[in-house]
């Protein structure tokens, strides 16, 4: 699978693909029922190239995957955690525009850039 499209992370896989991950992984924590949730999918998925081999983006449905929701304490949707070495380093929840998401995922592949 190419690293520049988004992948479907599960609890069963979640340990392998966001845990073990060697580099930068933004979960994307979705649900059918939320309605700002497809359209921030969608602009993930066209942002996903810039970062080819920098960063990993998944979704993972909320409702079907409930052990790692109930984990990190997701109680809104769309929520977005972003992880590194298995950690989680900062989040979004709710909604935001492209130029915000972009700005959040090249922090998550230069972390310690103008801090």
């Amino acid at each position: 699978m190419p690293e520049n499209t988004l992948i479907t992370v599960t609890d069963a896989t979640f340990d392998e693909l966001v845990r073990q991950a060697r580099q930068p992984v933004v979960v994307d924590f979705w649900a059918t029922w939320c309605p700002p949730c497809g359209p921030m999918s969608r602009v993930l998925a066209e942002l996903a190239p810039e970062f080819d081999g920098r960063l990993t983006i998944g979704t993972l449905d909320a409702d079907e995957n409930p052990v790692a929701t109930r984990e990190y304490r997701v109680l809104a949707m769309p929520t977005l955690l972003f992880f590194s070495g298995g950690v989680v380093t900062s989040s979004i929840v709710g909604a935001r525009p492209r130029s915000v998401l972009r700005a959040a995922l090249e922090n998550a592949v230069t972390p310690y850039v103008n801090r």
